[in-house]
């Protein structure tokens, strides 16, 4: 029973061992060292931003005056006004007022409270 663990166990590690080796690489196999420092990298991202700003402002054109006057269309339709505002654009709802009257009680069994009236809404 002892030397069957041995048969099956000495194969096993050795094959394991084998397929491992082989997935192996080395670092500069996979990814191996180029010729550029890490300033001249670095330059190279720069000049690359700069010249994305500048094409950018090669494709700008200044706005026409009927683009400026949909957007201030635009920007007066969202705005809140204080005319906006009183005219009560979303009015609320019909929502019934329950008057409960709350009769005078001892609180903490020596201090009296007076009888009192208070507003609820039926649906919150």
């Amino acid at each position: 029973m002892h030397s069957a663990k041995h048969r099956l166990v000495l194969p096993l590690t050795l094959t394991l061992t084998l397929l491992l080796a082989g997935c192996s690489t080395s670092k500069d196999e996979m990814l191996p060292p180029g010729d550029s420092t890490m300033l001249e990298l670095w330059n190279d991202g720069a000049s690359a931003t700069h010249a994305t700003g500048e094409s950018r402002t090669t494709l700008r054109r200044p706005v026409t005056d009927s683009e400026r006057v949909i957007s201030q269309q635009t920007r007066e339709s969202y705005s809140r006004t204080q005319e906006n505002e009183i005219q009560q654009t979303f009015p609320r709802l019909p929502n019934p007022d329950m008057v409960m009257y709350v009769f005078p009680h001892l609180a903490d069994g020596n201090t009296p409270v007076p009888g009192y009236s208070t507003v609820l809404p039926f649906y919150s």
